[in-house]
């Protein structure tokens, strides 16, 4: 089982392997740059776990727990 990007700390690279949620979310995601193959750095989660803040493609993006639980990912070692 492949870790999700929930479960990520904070300074963990990784790269997105699936988005595996209804059609409608997945199309929000993908729009906003989580495509598999792209590399995504998690930045830092807020105090109560949600919304954790991530690094993709030179930009930063929030997304909700929920949202990062179902989306799949492979590990890099940490820079």
């Amino acid at each position: 089982m492949k870790p999700s990007l929930a479960d990520l700390p904070p300074g963990q690279h990784a790269e997105i392997a699936s988005i595996d949620c209804e059609r409608h979310l997945s199309r929000r995601l993908m729009e906003m740059g989580l495509l598999p193959g792209t590399r995504v750095r998690v930045v830092r989660v807020a105090p109560l776990g949600d919304p954790i803040e991530l690094r993709v493609r030179n930009y930063s993006l929030s997304v909700r727990r929920a949202e990062a639980a179902k989306i799949g990912v492979s590990l890099e070692a940490a820079e």
